[in-house]
């Protein structure tokens, strides 16, 4: 199994010549299986890239795996000109919006209201089919085994893991770090613990010994207080979750939009330096445009 990224930056695309070396695309990840099974992790801009290195005239066999519906990782899916070409099949999965009490299919539906974007969906001549999925169910692509289990932001967001021929990894979309409202002594206090405690061991129970995490990484520890309940993460507590659940490699992503290559590389560095006596042979990457990692 091989992955590539093909989108790392948070909230907005970035372009221009101060993010050129990581990319400005917002999240898309592309999944192979040893079978060459095409499964894509979230549809941020990055996924017109991927697009576009699709062999022309091939037809195309996609399972794409929406970790939410916020618009950084879902506004490419409209451009993902596969859709467009009959005899493709795009299939698409993603978990039930509890606000509208509608599936994954509201994603699509949503973005081509006729106000937002000029094409609609009768004008997609591929088949497209929308599965809605919940925490710990199992989609098979393949031999690839695809779960997923909820993670924390402000709406519901399924982190995934594939496994796949005895190697794996773990997608996390946006997640922030469960914290605790309520003082100690405050009624809800335990009850909140208590919820937090069920939902971490659930996550890392899924992220147990995989070959790669791949996990949100918006902020630094020091900018963390004044964006907490964002539904973002740190570089801290990426790599805290990596060494508690023995992954192999973690791969930093969803980088601010605000931050130059520059930027990016001095906090990079600064929480590298902080860990370096704690690492235990964990490999630690910054992931950029069209860097892709092959499993074994």
């Amino acid at each position: 199994m091989k992955f590539t990224f093909r989108g790392v930056r948070g909230s907005i695309p970035s372009p221009g010549p101060l993010t050129a070396r990581y990319g400005g695309n917002t999240t898309c990840i592309e999944v192979r299986s040893d079978d060459d099974d095409l499964i894509i992790l979230d549809a941020g801009s990055g996924i017109f890239s991927l697009a576009q290195q699709l062999p022309a005239g091939q037809r195309v066999d996609a399972h794409i795996f929406i970790t939410h519906s916020h618009w950084d990782h879902i506004h490419g899916l409209p451009m993902f000109t596969p859709l467009f070409v009959a005899g493709n099949r795009v299939r698409l999965h993603g978990a039930l919006d509890t606000v509208s009490g509608r599936g994954i299919e509201h994603v699509m539906a949503v973005q081509l209201q006729s106000s937002y974007f000029p094409v609609s969906e009768a004008a997609m001549a591929a088949s497209i089919e929308y599965r809605t999925i919940a925490e710990h169910d199992t989609v098979m692509v393949g031999q690839a085994r695809v779960r997923g289990v909820q993670m924390n932001h402000p709406v519901v967001n399924l982190g995934y893991r594939i496994d796949c021929a005895g190697v794996s990894l773990f997608f996390s979309g946006d997640h922030e770090p469960f914290y605790n409202p309520y003082p100690p002594g405050h009624v809800d206090h335990a009850v909140c613990a208590s919820h937090n405690a069920t939902r971490q061991a659930r996550i890392e129970t899924m992220v147990a010994g995989v070959d790669a995490l791949i996990m949100d990484c918006s902020y630094t520890r020091e900018e963390y207080p004044d964006k907490q309940g964002w539904g973002h993460g740190t570089f801290d507590a990426a790599f805290e979750l990596a060494l508690r659940c023995g992954a192999r490699r973690l791969y930093c992503t969803h980088h601010e939009p605000t931050r130059s290559d520059d930027q990016l590389e001095a906090v990079f560095a600064d929480v590298q330096a902080r860990y370096q006596d704690r690492v235990n042979g964990l490999q630690v990457f910054l992931a950029y445009e069209g860097l892709t990692v092959a499993l074994a």
